[in-house]
């Protein structure tokens, strides 16, 4: 094995990779602040509530809302119990194939998407938009664009390996 030189940042990437680093930290601090103290629920749980309600009927297999949501099937099953512990979120058998589980947005779900959603918006208008000309919106859109596109290519790449070099044995 060929071992290269790390590509160490330059100056202008390292500012741009530490402004990044804070905002996203505090952005999420933020957004977690203000769904707590409006609707009593994470800003976790909250995308995992509006990911169910933008599907038809409301529901998505555990496996697809792992996907979705990027995370372990072991931490979304945590998460979905909590939310229904609360009447937020049930779980059903799924018909089409009776080994997967429904995680499926329950009436009282919707309610509170709907009750938190407003305050929600206005606390990502006031931390981002806000801040932000129109052409530097478009651009936002773009860096996010291009950096999910990577991300994905990435996740392509690990997939079709094995088990990355330092991992092997």
């Amino acid at each position: 094995m060929t071992e290269t030189a790390p590509r160490w940042l330059n100056p202008e990437e390292r500012r741009a990779w530490l402004a990044y680093v804070q905002f996203s930290t505090h952005l999420s601090d933020q957004l977690n602040r203000q769904l707590r103290r409006d609707a009593g629920v994470t800003h976790a749980d909250y995308t995992l509530l509006a990911h169910l309600s933008s599907v038809k009927d409301h529901n998505l297999t555990m496996s697809e809302l792992a996907e979705r949501l990027k995370i372990t099937r072991s931490r979304l099953t945590h998460a979905v119990t909590r939310l229904q512990e609360s009447g937020y979120v049930e779980r059903r058998e799924d018909p089409a194939n009776r080994r997967n589980q429904l995680a499926v947005l329950t009436p009282a779900g919707m309610r509170l998407l709907e009750h938190a959603a407003p305050g929600h918006v206005e606390a990502v208008r006031r931390a981002i938009f806000d801040a932000l000309t129109p052409e530097q919106v478009t651009q936002f859109a773009a860096i996010g664009e291009a950096i999910n596109t990577a991300l994905q290519r990435m996740d392509a790449d690990s997939d079709d390996q094995e088990a990355l070099p330092w991992r092997r044995r």
